[in-house]
């Protein structure tokens, strides 16, 4: 939703680049890809039309991973744009479970648009990909599954670094993977100079990750080597095997491939 081309040259922003490098991705072993499309001059867009272009050229060359697509509402607030991507029927739309801020921007998600989203995508067999930026959110997909809005188990995207969210540190990151609930999947992403740590972290600790250039643009630290996604990658896939695990396809969960169920 931020990163352009005047930011890093590698960062996909055409149908064809994202298309082709979620394909390099899928040959070295993802098993979800988190998907937002930029209109014909490099924007952010809601449009339908254009995600339809990036989920078939993604299906036709990756045909078992699971595609998400955004909901966001950091550049679009009304319903009717941000959910338009669910009737093209991806495998997941993501789901920010409340209102939150970054640096310069505020990212608005009151109770009565995440429950029109999740109601949504049920409508449209669609599973939420659950965004956290703070406890308190984990507390409120909780809610919602008391309620019978959203259904078992669900995928739980814990994102660190953000300045008013959760922090990239120890007893924070075991913190929000304690209170993910038991036989649900996660994800740990770190934002900015704080992807590494948190990816090293939870690799650690046998849970899934996610990176790429929508959270960090650099491979080492702001103002160095400029990454690509296939760098952010490999680089995961090093730290997978010096921990001694592995990453194989799992049909528990829709197929998601993950070996981080917790127990």
């Amino acid at each position: 939703m931020v990163h352009d081309k005047s930011m890093t040259p590698h960062v996909p922003v055409s149908v064809e680049e994202i298309v082709e490098q979620t394909h390099q991705a899928y040959e070295l072993g993802i098993t979800i890809a988190h998907l937002h499309a930029r209109d014909a001059g490099g924007k952010p867009t809601w449009k339908a039309s254009i995600y339809r272009d990036i989920f078939e050229g993604v299906r036709k060359h990756c045909p078992d991973l699971v595609i998400c697509g955004s909901t966001s509402g950091r550049k679009f607030s009304d319903f009717e744009r941000r959910s338009e991507v669910i009737e093209l029927k991806p495998d997941m739309c993501s789901l920010t479970l409340s209102s939150l801020n970054f640096y310069n921007q505020a990212s608005v998600n009151d109770p009565e648009m995440i429950q029109k989203l999740v109601l949504k995508m049920r409508e449209y067999g669609v599973k939420p990909e659950l965004e956290v930026f703070d406890t308190g959110m984990i507390n409120y997909g909780k809610y919602l599954i008391e309620k019978g809005i959203i259904t078992e188990p669900c995928y739980w995207n814990l994102i660190f670094g953000n300045i008013s969210g959760l922090q990239a540190n120890l007893l924070e990151i075991g913190l929000a993977i304690e209170k993910v609930p038991d036989g649900h999947y996660f994800a740990c992403a770190g934002l900015g100079r704080y992807q590494l740590k948190v990816t090293a972290t939870a690799i650690a600790m046998g849970c899934g990750v996610r990176v790429g250039l929508e959270d960090n643009i650099w491979w080492d630290q702001p103002g160095g080597q400029k990454a690509t996604n296939i760098d952010l990658l490999k680089r995961v896939h090093k730290l997978i095997h010096i921990n001694g695990h592995t990453c194989l396809p799992s049909k528990e969960f829709g197929g998601f491939g993950f070996y981080n169920l917790k127990r």
